[in-house]
């Protein structure tokens, strides 16, 4: 049994600002997005687009900027409005105090998708492709965001077995061993699922099916790792004893394969 090491959770004090871990993670995440763009720009269909349908540099930087925009946004909303709509529904003035926390995947992915047509609208690109462009680079920084979790001692698992070699007691939860779901969520969502998409992305895929294969592999790491997962306290397992946050999922996965079938029928590689 391990025992979570006590992370301050403020990385260094610059005056009379603080530098927090999590804030940390957030700009690293940024930065191998900023580089993995760079990658992708080197491969195939990217690096034969020519003229007004070539992409360089500034669209990623571009890219990065909508796209912090609506994991912010559509992250916080999101929260709000799958988490706790009764709550904030009765203070709307809340759902402005970021810093008190409360972010949702789910809720930042819808932003970035929104963020993405707006990309594709204003420069006249195909939104699948910006939308084949963007998915392979973004499991990195969920691995990263993962990090920052572990760090901060939160969103920590369910009860584990206490011969579990790896189960963790987390202070603020209680003194039995958990399991380090931050830790199953940075293996599978982050670190694993880059892999099988980078290198799916690297086959030159119809179009539009890296994108449907972030939405089905996110979909299903997510749902497994949900298993392990503390669900909420205020909602704990709703209906066929599933978690919010595998319920979310499941629109994911019917979408990713939606979108594959889709595809295979409408695109061209």
């Amino acid at each position: 049994m391990l025992i979570h090491p006590k992370i301050d959770p403020v990385a260094l004090h610059l005056g009379p600002v603080s530098v927090h871990w999590y804030g940390l993670t957030y700009l690293a995440a940024f930065a191998l997005f900023m580089w993995l763009g760079s990658r992708r720009l080197r491969h195939a269909p990217f690096n034969a687009l020519r003229g007004a349908d070539a992409w360089s540099m500034r669209d990623v930087e571009d890219i990065l900027f909508l796209g912090v925009m609506g994991v912010v946004l559509g992250g916080r909303l999101g929260y709000c409005l799958f988490y706790k709509p009764l709550y904030y529904a009765a203070h709307p003035l809340e759902i402005l105090a970021v810093w008190q926390g409360g972010m949702s995947f789910h809720g930042g992915m819808l932003g970035v998708i929104a963020a993405m047509g707006w990309f594709a609208i204003s420069r006249k690109r195909p939104f699948w492709q910006v939308a084949d462009f963007v998915a392979p680079c973004v499991p990195t920084g969920l691995a990263a965001g993962r990090v920052g979790n572990f760090i901060n001692g939160e969103l920590w698992g369910r009860l584990a077995d206490p011969q579990l070699p790896w189960g963790m007691v987390f202070r603020g939860a209680s003194d039995a061993p958990r399991h380090p779901s931050q830790v199953y969520q940075f293996l599978l969502e982050g670190l694993l699922l880059f892999v099988l998409l980078w290198l799916y992305a690297r086959t030159t895929p119809l179009q539009g099916r890296v994108a449907a294969a972030f939405l089905f592999g996110y979909g299903l790491f997510r749902f497994v790792a949900e298993f392990f997962r503390e669900p909420d306290a205020h909602l704990g397992l709703l209906s066929l004893g599933m978690s919010m946050g595998q319920w979310l999922c499941v629109p994911m996965l019917i979408g990713g394969v939606v979108l594959w079938l889709w595809a295979g029928r409408h695109t061209r590689p």
